[in-house]
């Protein structure tokens, strides 16, 4: 069976039917899809592009780590969270199938491993191996799948604190996790997160940001980390690393890889949104 990675869809349903059908020829055999996460929102399809995701997961042919605007869209369905002008959450919200989709979303893990490749939607901090990551992960997951999801959902929301502790707690431990696994992109050498920057796939001179995974000594560079969020650094294929956010929602292209064999599949996609400054 061949596994493929599968960058950001955000709600771009006729590009991924597309990616989807051109790995079914490729793979020519049974084949299983691993989505780095931020399934829906911004494109114009997110109702009928998670329903896909999900049917296919029942069937057992995919899953999905969980991304930012996948939070954002169990915040605001809960009333956590406003819906941004840029949202096109407002279709999943209304839906019958509402209450069914937003389970399964809840119960997607932060993080998963592959055959030495780990699957995260942002990335990891430099003081994690794989190994705690997906510890972490599972903490988090098993908090989303408890009574108390909404409650946590209240508290997860917030830049702080912006450095990792093994001693953190509670909420502050849970949201640290969050965002390094959703939302990070630069950190400093020391691991201290930044999210300032959006829209640029390098820092300013003089900083001291480097990419997370250029962050010298990272503790999961033996293993090969794969990720999504990032599409102004575009699409990177490294030893080591493959990132996977190619732009789909803003004109670029929908990625695929394959992990036994590092083949490339992609699509091109129409611009959907233009740069607000949030990717």
């Amino acid at each position: 069976m061949k596994t493929y990675f599968i960058g950001d869809l955000q709600g771009c349903h006729a590009q991924t039917v597309e990616l989807i059908e051109r790995i079914q020829a490729a793979a020519d055999g049974p084949y299983r899809l691993l989505f780095a996460g931020d399934l829906i929102n911004r494109g114009p399809a997110s109702l009928t592009t998670l329903r896909h995701v999900h049917a296919l997961a029942q069937q057992g042919l995919a899953d999905s780590v969980l991304g930012n605007h996948d939070l954002h869209l169990l915040a605001v369905a809960n009333g956590i969270r406003p819906e941004h002008a840029s949202d096109t959450l407002t279709e999943i919200l209304d839906a019958p199938d509402r209450d069914e989709l937003i389970t399964w979303l809840r119960q997607r893990p932060l993080a998963l491993q592959r055959q030495g490749h780990v699957l995260v939607h942002a990335g990891l901090l430099p003081q994690w191996s794989a190994t705690q990551a997906l510890s972490l992960s599972e903490e988090v997951s098993t908090m989303l799948r408890s009574d108390g999801w909404v409650a946590f959902l209240r508290n997860m929301y917030g830049n702080e604190p912006a450095a990792w502790r093994d001693d953190l707690q509670g909420a502050d431990r849970l949201r640290c996790i969050v965002n390094a696994m959703t939302r990070l992109r630069f950190c400093t050498p020391d691991g201290v997160m930044d999210f300032k920057m959006k829209e640029s796939g390098s820092a300013p001179p003089g900083s001291g940001l480097l990419p997370w995974f250029d962050v010298p000594g990272r503790r999961s560079a033996g293993d090969t980390v794969v990720f999504g969020h990032w599409s102004a650094l575009g699409l990177q294929l490294r030893p080591e690393l493959i990132g996977l956010d190619s732009g789909c929602v803003w004109g670029g292209k929908l990625s695929a890889v394959c992990l036994e064999d590092r083949s490339l599949l992609q699509v091109d996609c129409p611009a959907f949104q233009r740069h607000s400054g949030k990717q």
